[in-house]
């Protein structure tokens, strides 16, 4: 068998998910959505109804989902330009991405968001499309895909072998994503071109697929034949199932699909029997139809997104939120700031080389990504968590609230972040007392972004960074900002930020200053990616008596460092390093690391430099934890 193309060297957790048992994939789409009432384009919704897709995505989540598929499967060039939309395709595939991910943030669920890559339609077909027209359209789709952050990419429904080898080839080329790849087969198991699974199997395998099998077209039955066919070629990659709900027939002049949720249930079970890693529901199905099949794969090799938890009460409660048994009262643990062992500014102190990674709070109310993520960077090597406030001033989880749950159930230190733009200094002061209550004890002072017309909230600014560190120092003095005794001194430790690559970077210089006087007793900096830069920063700024950490922020591929350097204010991509990624291919991400880990490696030895912030993207923290072994590793 021809070699498989290079991938990152940072294992994928979905690719670690298949071989540890089977992920459970949503159901329909496009049928759900309109059996909640869309009537327009089904690739349209994302842009029109966007609410009514995020809750889809949300129903299955809470149903049971592992990964869910992006509204996108018609969302091509050679498809929308019939009514007109072909300069709509990147809108339609970015935004249906980014949907999907906000849908993950606000249930907090460790799922995987997958790019539906659909066919181009019989044009193509019809030798109407050339071979480089069908490559440019599946080029510009899956880019668009790629930057509004999918996870994976599902290339489905496929007629056959010319086409999704060409879908293949293009995916291979921009990303090194998993790529899951679904023919779509007749009663009679052979794909519209003709082609019989063994033959596909191969074909797809050799050319790069890290999941193949079959979807849409056939129901239950026809669809476990045609695994069943695969499964005896042990030689192929992992296999996927995800039928529609049996034939459809026409009823009130809209399309009823048979299969009950019990039926796929039973489906279900016998998929994995045959060895199916990636098992879900096509045209037809529904939440209902997810429940049923998690329900009847609970136990059987699913992966950790069905593992159970304990709760701070003592119950033991699966990842979906039901609670399954109880353990009676749970002890808490001490907050990790009231143990023995050595606290962050403690090991800061004793010359330590810190390692802190960001983690974005959930925009709902389960932690559970984020705790996990905690987890594995814990278990790598990093010394402190930082937790944003409601960054990008979207509305997400308190970062208290998350801080104190990580603390307690994971046993790592985390870093806060606390702005002053949605809180009067009242309110702010109050916050801060109710942190360190419950065992919170570093916290960086932002003056915060500001907040976004369509977030219809308004800044408040009573003070900025700089006042907002001579609060936490009045607190730390046992006095409240006006002078009134709060009884026992609190013992917070302050840090602050700087932009080396700030626009203005003499006002930028003058703030660190007077934040540094105002007495903060950390330095976190924003990303850069020149460590001229970085250096010529600190030398004009001058001797700094507190630690630095530098901000690290790892490139994942070319889209996302040209998002970085033109739409992100504040942070400059090198034209070198952009050119780095651009050559990069599908090996943006290992790229990206390399990127990262040369400049560490350039700036570890600065006499300044105490330590290392790093701040994924896409909630990619299995890329930050290889970071963090490489560089805790001696």
């Amino acid at each position: 068998m021809a070699s498989r193309p290079r991938r990152t060297t940072v294992a994928h957790p979905f690719l670690r998910a298949i071989e540890r048992g089977v992920v459970l994939a949503d159901g329909a789409t496009g049928t759900a959505l309109r059996a909640r009432g869309w009537r327009g384009r089904g690739d349209l919704a994302a842009l029109d109804r966007p609410d009514l897709v995020r809750q889809l995505h949300e129903d299955y989540i809470e149903a049971g989902a592992d990964l869910l598929l992006t509204n996108t499967f018609t969302a091509n060039r050679w498809l929308m330009r019939r009514d007109g939309l072909a300069d709509r395709v990147r809108d339609a595939n970015f935004q249906a991405a980014r949907i999907a991910r906000d849908a993950r943030e606000i249930q907090g669920a460790p799922v995987f968001v997958g790019g539906s890559v659909g066919p181009l339609g019989r044009e193509l077909a019809l030798g109407a499309i050339t071979a480089q027209e069908a490559e440019a359209a599946f080029e510009e789709q899956i880019g668009a895909l790629i930057e509004g952050g999918v996870d994976v990419l599902v290339i489905e429904t496929m007629p056959g072998l010319p086409e999704a080898l060409a879908a293949l080839r293009v995916a291979r080329r921009l990303t090194d994503l998993p790529l899951v790849t679904m023919l779509n087969f007749t009663a009679g198991l052979l794909s519209a071109s003709g082609e019989a699974p063994s033959d596909f199997g191969r074909a797809l395998t050799e050319a790069g697929a890290d999941v193949i099998g079959v979807n849409c077209g056939v129901g239950p039955q026809a669809a476990l034949d045609v695994l069943q066919a695969l499964a005896g070629h042990p030689a192929l990659a992992p296999l996927a199932v995800k039928p529609n709900a049996g034939m459809p027939r026409v009823a009130g002049g809209r399309l009823v699909y048979p299969s009950s949720p019990a039926y796929f249930a039973d489906f279900a079970r016998h998929a994995k029997d045959l060895g199916a890693a990636f098992i879900g529901g096509c045209c037809g199905t529904t939440p209902d139809h997810v429940r049923a099949m998690r329900a009847a794969l609970t136990g059987a090799g699913i992966v950790e997104v069905g593992d159970r938890v304990s709760s701070p009460v003592g119950e033991v409660v699966d990842t979906r939120g039901a609670i399954v048994a109880s353990e009676g009262p749970a002890k808490q643990p001490e907050p990790v700031s009231e143990r023995s062992t050595p606290r962050l500014r403690d090991k800061l102190a004793a010359g330590k080389f810190v390692i802190s990674v960001e983690i974005d709070p959930p925009r709902g109310v389960n932690p559970r990504k984020a705790i996990q993520g905690a987890r594995d960077l814990l278990a790598a090597g990093a010394d402190a968590i930082n937790i944003g406030d409601s960054p990008m001033a979207r509305v997400r989880m308190s970062a208290p609230s998350l801080a104190v749950q990580i603390e307690r159930q994971v046993g790592i230190e985390t870093i806060i972040h606390q702005t002053t733009r949605d809180r009067n200094l009242m309110a702010l002061q109050s916050d801060l007392l109710g942190a360190y209550a419950l065992g919170i004890r570093n916290i960086i002072a932002l003056t915060g972004d500001p907040p976004p017309e369509a977030s219809s909230s308004s800044a408040v600014w009573d003070i900025d960074s700089i006042g907002f560190i001579r609060v936490l120092k009045r607190l730390n003095e046992g006095v409240d900002y006006a002078g009134n005794s709060i009884g026992r001194a609190t013992d917070f430790f302050v840090a602050c930020a700087a932009n080396p690559t700030a626009e203005d970077v003499g006002l930028e210089l003058r703030r660190v200053r007077q934040k540094l006087e105002a007495g903060a007793d950390l330095l976190m900096t924003q990303p850069a990616y020149d460590a001229a830069t970085v250096r010529e920063f600190f030398e004009r700024l001058g001797p700094v008596e507190v630690p630095v950490l530098l901000g690290v922020l790892p490139l994942m591929s070319s889209r996302h460092a040209e998002f970085i350097h033109n739409e992100l204010a504040g942070v400059v991509v090198p034209e070198g390093i952009r050119e780095r990624m651009r050559s990069a291919g599908e090996a943006g991400a290992d790229v990206g690391l390399e990127v990262a880990m040369e400049h560490v490696a350039e700036t570890r030895p600065l006499e300044f430099v105490s330590g290392i912030y790093i701040m994924p993207s896409f909630g990619r923290y299995e890329v930050a934890a290889e970071m963090v072994r490489r560089i805790a590793t001696p």
